[in-house]
């Protein structure tokens, strides 16, 4: 494939010098400091970035961009046939004409097909069952047709079945707009509405929609508005706006189909409204109003309002009040709380109760009849496992769809029966190519003691074949923010690094939720240092215990993973060979001083304002840009998205620029922007393969792995 002496391991082997960006001096004066930043000047706005004709500092940041694309293209030049091998391999294991599990919705069987030579689906129904002729709802391949980039985001169709409503994002800015289509006749409507964050809620007369508007400079969803099938869009009426610049909004319809629902939603704080859903120009009536750290979500089953709420109950407990009265001085506990379980949600059917539970770092899914004759937990196996509740639409179904998956076992769909409880396989992820066989790996879960004496969960997977001898290479992940938990599930994709020898470890550090919701509260605002000591154990832990060493081991994280990165970069930089940086969020001061950023009001909860002096004298303890400094740092690979609204591209831009003012070393550090997309990469079925490909290939250039 490819001679690993040809390999580039060190930047005096790339023949030409690393990108040197421009200097400008900038100064922002805070709490009686002056901070310089030489590189604010890569900041554009999107009016720079759309016009049609360039301003000088937009040239100046294209250029730049380009120079470090054409960098990273010198440096993994002798990978190149490694990426089309890998990125051919990585693919080969994928069924290239699959087909979702159908769902029973409305008489009707809803899946979604790809056909092979498509990067994206079809999306499909048939009438009473499936052997009924296909009707395709959505040709993906072929509204996809001359875009770049090309996203649908969500659909729903009218509750006579007759109508869909879309969003088609075409830039990658999550800025979608909604179109109306006719099911039986096949026509598109006029109505287009823009700047939408991609969904919308059909009443039940089937000709009002709602819908959320995004504010086109923070891109915060902001105003809910009312549609009418046939008028203009500019004449749309708006039914609620959210003026709290830290809330953001989104409507929803509860699964009884009987009530529209509105919820204003910070970090740490939500409001709901509803009407009936016959009723679409009715007054809005607020269950519980906002208050500072109370979050809770709403359904409904029969006479009464279910609420999902950590109001005196720090891992959330269910609560019920009935649809007439919702004050709080009223709810009656259906689930109380408990120190050790962590409620995550709730699925309602007519004869049952599921709820998904954390306990432990797991996943646990509880069955409860609603006459109390029955209550029970589905049971699994595996060490580290994903399980999950999946598409329930059909309120009065007599079985649940759930998924099931392992570091070591694909994807499964499953449904299980009420009645008898009996368990039937639907589909499991296939494993092309003829060499995958779940008894080649082998997977642990560890709990790793962390600094302070918390013990850490830690999932490993790798194949048998592996010496843990402390010369394998490992790829260690995690993401640690936000209280999302991050579950161990199976990856084909991941079995190009295990077949080569790696280790793959996921660490459940601090500040996601997989030991309950304290584990989110040690990891944010004030005890963010934990999330990166965590890491940073968790990696040690693992060269003791003779997974690897400093000199295999690989550090991986995306956007607030990404801080984690940069933040251990500097903590530790010599406990990794490599760190693979995914739009990294990593210039947390400027980005939280700049409220017009999309994001940043309502994650002042997560970090901190740095405008307060306290948060800020903290967040300057960690934030990676400006923690940079002279000493060695590992090889690193950085990769970020030009129409990024999530994190923008100047961060890691400036980030990249900076490390190399500073790092005392000759190890590789190069960045890849694809001008063409934003925080999710690239779309398609395939397309974000071919990254992966060259993720994977730098660090095989790294441990001179060449086939």
């Amino acid at each position: 494939m490819t001679d690993s002496s040809e390999f580039i391991t060190s930047e005096s082997q790339v023949g030409i010098p690393a990108p040197d960006a421009k200097r400008k001096s900038h100064i922002t004066e805070i709490h009686n400091l002056k901070l310089e930043d030489p590189y604010f000047w890569m900041r554009l706005s999107d009016d720079q970035k759309e016009a049609d004709t360039p301003d000088e500092q937009t040239a100046d940041v294209i250029d730049y961009l380009n120079r470090e694309n054409d960098y990273k293209d010198k440096v993994l030049a002798p990978t190149i046939g490694m990426q089309n091998a890998l990125y051919e391999e990585i693919v080969g294991r994928i069924v290239k004409d699959d087909e979702s599990v159908p769902v029973k919705y409305r008489g009707y069987w809803y899946y979604s097909r790809f056909e092979e030579g498509n990067e994206y689906s079809f999306s499909c129904r048939k009438k009473g069952g499936m052997d009924a002729k296909e009707e395709i709802i959505l040709n993906g391949p072929e509204l996809a047709k001359g875009h770049s980039y090309f996203s649908i985001g969500g659909s729903s169709v009218s509750p006579n079945n007759n109508l869909l409503v879309y969003g088609v994002d075409t830039v990658s800015r999550r800025q979608y707009t909604l179109y109306f289509k006719n099911l039986k006749t096949g026509e598109l409507y006029e109505d287009e509405i823009p700047e939408t964050n991609g969904g919308a809620v059909w009443a039940n007369d089937n000709k009002t929609i709602f819908y959320t508007k995004n504010d086109p400079q923070t891109l915060r969803s902001y105003r809910v508005y009312k549609h009418v099938l046939g008028t203009p869009s500019n004449q749309d009426v708006v039914v609620f706006e959210e003026e709290d610049e830290t809330f953001y909004v989104g409507v929803g319809k509860s699964k009884s189909q009987e009530y529209i629902m509105i919820s204003s939603n910070s970090t740490l704080s939500t409001e709901t409204r509803y009407i009936k859903a016959d009723k679409p120009d009715s007054d809005w009536t607020v269950i519980h109003p906002r208050e500072s750290d109370h979050e809770y979500g709403v359904s409904h089953y029969g006479d009464h309002f279910y609420i999902h709420t950590n109001l005196g109950a720090k891992n959330f407990k269910l609560v019920r009040t009935t649809v007439e009265n919702t004050s709080v001085d009223v709810w009656e506990d259906v689930i109380p709380h408990r120190d050790d379980v962590l409620l995550e949600g709730t699925d309602f059917f007519s004869s049952h109760l599921v709820l998904s539970e954390r306990k432990d770092g797991l996943n646990n899914i509880r069955i409860i009849k609603w006459d109390g004759s029955e209550d029970y937990y589905l049971e699994f196996n595996d060490p580290a496992y994903m399980a999950y509740t999946g598409a329930n639409p059909d309120y009065d179904s007599e079985e649940l769809r759930f998924g099931y998956t392992s570091l070591t076992t694909p994807h499964t769909t499953y449904e299980h029966k009420f009645a008898d409880r009996s368990r039937k396989q639907l589909k499991q992820q296939k494993v092309l190519g003829g060499k995958f066989d779940p008894a080649n790996y082998k997977s642990e879960r560890l709990m790793i003691e962390a600094r302070d004496g918390v013990k850490v969960p830690v999932s490993i997977v790798y194949h048998k074949d592996t010496k843990l001898d402390g010369n394998s290479p490992l790829l260690l992940y995690a993401y640690g923010s936000y209280g999302s938990s991050m579950d161990p599930g199976f990856s084909s994709t991941r079995l190009s690094l295990l077949d080569r020898g790696f280790v793959y470890a996921m660490a459940h550090i601090r500040g996601g939720s997989e030991m309950g919701r304290q584990w989110y509260e040690d990891g944010k605002l004030f005890n963010k240092m934990n999330t990166f000591t965590d890491f940073i154990d968790c990696g040690e832990a693992l060269v003791e215990k003779g997974y690897t060493s400093p000199d295999h081991m690989y550090a991986m994280g995306g956007s607030a993973g990404g801080l984690l990165m940069g933040a251990v970069m500097n903590l530790a930089p010599e406990l990794f060979n490599g760190v693979l940086a995914a739009v990294p969020f990593v210039d947390v001061i400027n980005t939280m001083l700049d409220e017009t950023i999309p994001l940043t009001t309502f994650e002042f909860d997560e970090w901190g304002n740095p405008k307060d002096k306290e948060y800020f004298d903290y967040i300057m303890t960690y934030s990676p840009y400006d923690n940079v400094e002279s000493k060695d740092y590992p090889h690193s690979l950085i990769t970020t998205g030009y129409w990024d609204s999530q994190v923008q591209y100047w961060e890691p831009a400036k980030w990249i620029a900076k490390l190399r003012d500073h790092k005392t070393d000759d190890n590789i550090m190069i960045m890849y922007c694809n001008m063409e997309t934003g925080h999710g990469g690239a779309s398609g079925r395939f397309a974000r393969f071919k990254e992966v490909a060259m993720e994977y290939s730098f660090m095989f250039m790294l441990e001179g792995i060449d086939k």
